[in-house]
């Protein structure tokens, strides 16, 4: 063989081997992701060809599987009471990625989930039978919250606090999940919604954190009794009304010029809403103090799952004292989510436990057998009982005779605390109205902890105020929770 023929040959082989490389990377590195990539059609054929598993609540399904015509798409998705439940559930669509708990558990509810295949399904490559997820959620909380919300736009959750079962999950105005599921009239649906501008899409519960205004006091007055800077509830503070921000000609005055906050104690400045004591104290504390009693509650805490992804709620760094000041009366750049303060009144109610907050119990195959349990949640120790105690009897003193009467409840204990939060530039929007509370029963021994955001209402801008528009709302899930 001489020389050129030789070479060539080499050559060829060269080429064959590159080719085999090349095909072996092309099947079983670039197919499966092309086989995994969203906008593979046969992805969404295989996907929708038999009945989804179902969303458990209170033991019934609220979605289901309807067979289409004329697609070779065989089922799509359907909801029963869409609207009240697409915080929890969101949506499964043939033309976009599934959210919420539909996306979390997309294998699963599918049968795509390893833990569903038996032998057999395994040997032939069957697709297994799809599981199901039990929520939490109580259906006659979650439909308090959303008939005392109504037109409003606002949000509402509610937890067990000794289990940190979420019981309500709410978000306004909301939307019906079974318009994005077919593709043929998902597009249009999807351009109204997103187009919008109340968003509905937007999961305001867990997914939009605004400032929490008053409502945040109650974590500075653990931080306060915590680290001994005040003994007891009772106990007289420093505070001058008003109280002048460090380093800054502004003073910090309260909304009701006549209400006794000069030195309040504790108790009685959460049921005047005293910003010059909790202004004051956040300083006399220091931002860091502060910050680690927020971080303990779920403050910027960027993995808060419940399953679905929260939005972290932010205690800010780096403040000078009179950004420090305004941070202790839930301003300045502190932002929180309903969850986050429905976890602060929780882990108050517990007395100083906070069970992890989730919204699924268990997930199961298709036959009722339990693959994975969340009931069995961890709890983690946020404040001392002590602390705890004296923070419930001054959360009751605010809805027995301060701002949150109107979340009084007979035939059960009642903490609240209100919240009126500022909005745009020099207040110049209309402001948030916030209530988070806990209410025990005085004779079954249930009890729950919530909070109420609302955005947006069509009250007069004099008449936006906590106890006004969320404590309402607030009162009506805490009847539902307790049976009363």
């Amino acid at each position: 063989m001489n020389k050129t023929i030789r070479r060539a040959s080499v050559f060829a082989l060269l080429l064959v081997l590159t080719l085999l490389v090349r095909a072996t990377w092309v099947q079983f590195y670039d197919g499966k992701a092309l086989a995994d990539d969203k906008d593979n059609r046969r992805n969404a054929i295989t996907t929708y060809a038999a009945p989804l598993g179902n969303i458990i609540v209170a033991g019934d399904s609220i979605t289901g599987s309807a067979r289409t015509k004329g697609s070779d798409l065989a089922y799509r998705r359907t909801y029963t009471d869409g609207r009240l439940y697409a915080a929890v559930t969101g949506y499964a669509s043939q033309s976009y990625a599934p959210t919420q708990l539909e996306g979390i558990y997309q294998d699963l509810l599918n049968g795509t989930d390893s833990r569903l295949k038996n032998i057999m399904d395994t040997v032939t490559g069957e697709r297994a039978h799809p599981g199901n997820v039990v929520t939490t959620i109580d259906p006659a909380v979650q439909k308090a919250a959303y008939r005392a919300l109504g037109s409003k736009k606002g949000a509402a959750v509610a937890i067990d606090p000794k289990t940190g079962r979420i019981l309500a999950v709410v978000s306004t105005p909301s939307y019906d999940p079974s318009a994005l599921t077919d593709a043929d009239t998902a597009g249009a649906a999807w351009k109204r919604l997103n187009d919008d501008p109340e968003k509905p899409l937007t999961n305001r519960a867990l997914r939009q954190p605004l400032p929490p205004g008053s409502t945040f006091k109650l974590v500075v007055a653990a931080a306060a009794l915590e680290d001994g800077l005040y003994a007891s509830v009772d106990q007289r503070t420093v505070s001058p009304d008003p109280y002048m921000l460090p380093g800054s000609t502004k003073a910090l005055s309260n909304e009701n010029p006549n209400a006794p906050c000069e030195n309040a104690s504790i108790r009685q400045a959460l049921r005047y809403s005293c910003n010059n004591v909790f202004g004051k104290m956040a300083v006399d504390l220091g931002q860091d103090k502060v910050r680690a009693m927020a971080e303990k509650f779920g403050f910027n805490d960027d993995r808060q799952d419940v399953p679905v992804r929260a939005y972290p709620s932010v205690y800010p760094s780096d403040m000078d004292k009179a950004q420090t000041a305004l941070s202790g009366i839930g301003q300045f750049d502190v932002t929180a989510t309903p969850l986050q303060m429905a976890m602060v009144s929780a882990a108050i109610a517990h007395d100083g436990e906070l069970a992890s907050a989730h919204m699924v119990s268990q997930i199961t195959d298709s036959g009722g057998d339990v693959l994975q349990n969340d009931d069995d949640a961890p709890t983690e120790r946020i404040v001392g009982a002590s602390t705890a105690r004296q923070l419930q009897s001054a959360m009751q003193t605010v809805v027995e005779q301060g701002t949150g009467t109107n979340a009084r409840i007979a035939g059960a204990t009642v903490g609240g605390k209100t919240g009126t939060a500022q909005h745009g530039e020099n207040n110049s929007q209309t402001p948030y109205a916030w209530f988070t509370s806990y209410a025990k029963s005085d004779t079954n021994g249930k009890q729950v902890a919530v909070a109420v955001m609302v955005e947006q209402s069509d009250a007069a801008r004099s008449e936006v105020s906590g106890n006004g528009l969320a404590a309402p709302v607030a009162k009506a899930m805490m009847q539902a929770a307790l049976g009363s």
